[in-house]
């Protein structure tokens, strides 16, 4: 389970009711297909020996005596393979029927864990043959060996650190305080369910639910594995109904009314990380649990999983059309406040007919619509320079228009160039002065119009370019209230893309097209031959690996290994290796330098799960050391 990942897998066989034999064959090959395919989790449904619909036959001797007999073959047969598996079958303990779920690993029988409740309602009558599990753990004999039986039993793999495993059965997800939770809060990072469920119209969604809720409630994997073809069609069906879950995502899940395998690669790391980083999640109390070690060898997982190259984005259009009006919103309705909380009714922004600004100006004609304030109040400030190019210039121009806001240009040429008269810079030098010169004269003036006109200087300075640094310090790092401070750059485009396909103004929505067409760029050195010279992302590099980066460093808190692996697979084809690695190291050096920008930055609205501002999500000190994230990075060469 190297860098966390662990592949577990859910079987439903072909079954014959009462038929241990063909059912222990079917099991038996099960096992050796997923353990061939490198599962080190097998789970397998309820009573998966006998079939579940065996009804009064599960109080004939011979049946309880065969399936006795069957798991000792199935145990024979996990000899010397490397997994985790549990089938399903019932079992006698003093006298009393319990419909159990036995743990197997290397030929042994670790353990019985029963169902804790049994249903007796509707279509089910298990109560009919069976008791309820016990917590308290019970010692049984079997095939000469003393084998502990109960609920509160975890099984934790040695040589995949974090692995820990809890069980339940079918009905036991369905009641309002499952088992496992108390599995999860005794340490259990990955839960199974053994299941019989019948299909009826609806129920599938509603089992999807249940299963991603607990998944989501407990920060867990779930594996749900259900019976399906083979089982009687007396009164029921069964559709074989497979999930894996991981943390509320369904990361595989069968095609019902079949039988199948089904794959799923788990995050355990991710996991772990997820509880640590919610303090509201208890500390692990085992106390109550018989903790049953068994060992699994230390191997890197070949993953199958895929890991979107646009974490921010959703891949589905109608998701990701969901996603950016509520951002939106979310954006226009922190905005909305600002002005409501201050008594002001004037806008101020820089507007350069690029993704940001053109973003900015979008949500501050939404706030201001949402206020009943004209749009005539926004004032839109054009500030052309050395870099400004025809195109970006008239886009600006055109979009402050079509919105109805009031435009005004302030050509700094002159000012910047009497500055640096100033302070002795070279006009022919264009480095670093020579950028920020011209970044903080337009801040100055943002900010000297909006004391004029008695408004608010709105920031345009996204995500993406704060978690680089990649903004003016004092420059177009300064605002009133940043309303793209959460937005990745990645999802800007999508935003800008959105709003032109919704407007209903082919105006706006050309001009919009023509925005979201020109590169990215701060246009603060000379155009060339008319056209934008300086590109953001040949200097700090492709904004979609930035964001993957970002993403899944302050989100998931992966190191840079984890993250240069689940990079190369995502975007194999688009960029080789070697440049993954550049960016990367960049990403890394950037983000740790560069923390003293963000640690004064204006007020701004959170919109999703990943935040740097300084008062909420990132408490980061502005001289933390990158050295050993680096050292992994360098190891990667």
């Amino acid at each position: 389970m190297k860098q966390g990942f662990v592949k577990v897998a859910a079987v439903t066989p072909k079954v014959k009711v009462a038929d241990t034999v063909f059912n222990t064959e079917q099991i038996c090959a099960g096992i050796e297909e997923a353990w061939g395919n490198g599962a080190k989790v097998i789970v397998f449904p309820e009573l998966g020996i006998s079939g579940y619909t065996c009804g009064d036959l599960f109080l004939q001797e011979r049946l309880l005596a065969s399936c006795r007999e069957q798991l000792l073959k199935i145990a024979e047969f996990t000899r010397g393979k490397d997994a985790l598996i549990f089938v399903g079958l019932p079992f006698e303990k003093e006298g009393k029927l319990f419909n159990t779920a036995a743990a197997v690993h290397d030929g042994r029988v670790l353990c019985f864990i029963p169902k804790s409740f049994i249903p007796s309602y509707g279509e089910f009558y298990e109560a009919r043959h069976f008791m309820p599990g016990n917590k308290e753990i019970a010692v049984v004999s079997f095939n000469g060996e003393e084998v502990p039986f109960g609920t509160n039993i975890l099984l934790e793999a040695e040589g995949m650190e974090g692995l820990m495993v809890g069980c339940e059965i079918c009905e036991d997800i369905w009641v309002p305080q499952e088992p496992a939770v108390s599995h999860a809060l005794a340490g259990a990072t990955v839960l199974v369910n053994l299941s019989a469920s019948d299909e009826t119209i609806g129920k599938g969604a509603y089992r999807e639910m249940l299963v991603k809720s607990s998944s989501a409630r407990l920060i867990a994997g779930y594996i749900y594995c259900s019976c399906g073809d083979g089982e009687s069609t007396q009164d029921l069906v069964y559709g074989g109904h497979d999930m894996i879950a991981e943390n509320g995502i369904i990361i595989a899940q069968s095609k019902r009314f079949t039988n199948q395998i089904v794959y799923g690669d788990l995050d355990i790391g991710r996991l772990r990380m997820e509880r640590r980083r919610m303090n509201t999640f208890p500390c692990g109390d085992s106390s109550r649990y018989l903790v049953l070690p068994f060992r699994l060898e230390t191997v890197e997982t070949k993953l199958e999983r895929t890991f979107p190259c646009m974490p921010f984005v959703p891949s589905d259009k109608s998701e990701r059309e969901r996603r950016c009006e509520e951002i939106l919103s979310i954006q226009a309705t922190g905005l909305k406040k600002r002005f409501a909380h201050t008594g002001c009714r004037k806008a101020v922004i820089g507007v350069s007919g690029g993704l940001d600004s053109t973003l900015a100006l979008l949500v501050t004609a939404r706030t201001f619509d949402m206020l009943e304030i004209p749009r005539e109040n926004i004032t839109a400030v054009t500030m052309p320079c050395f870099g400004t190019t025809d195109r970006t210039y008239d886009n600006a121009c055109r979009l402050t228009r079509v919105l109805k806001a009031s435009l005004e240009e302030v050509d700094i040429k002159e000012a910047v160039t009497i500055h640096f008269r100033d302070i002795g810079q070279d006009m022919d030098n264009h480095d670093v002065t020579y950028e920020n010169g011209q970044a903080r004269e337009r801040t100055q003036i943002l900010m000297d119009i909006a004391n004029r006109e008695n408004g608010m200087v709105i920031g345009t300075g996204d995500m993406s370019e704060l978690a680089l640094g990649w903004a003016t310090y004092n420059g177009d790092h300064m605002s009133m209230y940043g309303v793209n401070a959460g937005v990745p750059k990645t999802l800007v485009r999508h935003l800008v893309k959105y709003y032109a396909d919704t407007c209903k103004d082919e105006e706006l929505k050309g001009v919009l097209l023509d925005v979201l067409d020109t590169p990215v760029s701060p246009e603060l050195l000379p155009p060339v031959d008319g056209r934008i010279a300086q590109k953001t992302e040949d200097l700090v590099g492709p904004y979609e690996l930035h964001d993957f980066f970002l993403y899944y460093c302050l989100r998931c808190g992966f190191e840079p290994a984890k993250i240069y692996r689940l990079a190369r697979a995502s975007f194999a084809g688009a960029y080789e290796d070697a440049v993954i690695l550049k960016w990367m190291k960049i990403f890394y050096k950037r983000f740790f330098s560069q923390q003293f920008k963000r640690s004064c930055l204006p007020d701004g609205p959170k919109v999703g799960s990943v935040a740097v501002s300084p008062r909420g999500d990132l408490r980061m000190p502005s001289d933390a050391c990158v050295r050993i994230w680096m050292e992994q990075a360098e190891a990667l060469s």
